[in-house]
């Protein structure tokens, strides 16, 4: 869970962490193309999916509002 930055700024808490392995399934397509996964309620994008992919990922940065994973593999 991220409760601050290395800036010192509050980061929301999040279900997920930089770094984390997780298994997924794309829900929707964001505005910029990629797959948008939901891990309880927080918003995760990964690029080149489609909806009902199931992929593990790896989360690679966490921001207050959502968080970017690529695809393991």
């Amino acid at each position: 869970m991220n409760f601050g930055s290395p800036s010192g700024r509050y980061v929301r808490n999040s279900p997920v962490d930089e770094g984390d392995v997780l298994d997924v399934k794309i829900e929707s397509i964001g505005r910029e193309g990629d797959g948008i996964a939901k891990v309880e309620g927080f918003v995760i994008f990964v690029p080149q999916t489609k909806v009902g992919d199931e992929v593990g990922i790896r989360v690679m940065k966490v921001t207050s509002k959502v968080a970017f994973g690529e695809i393991l593999g």
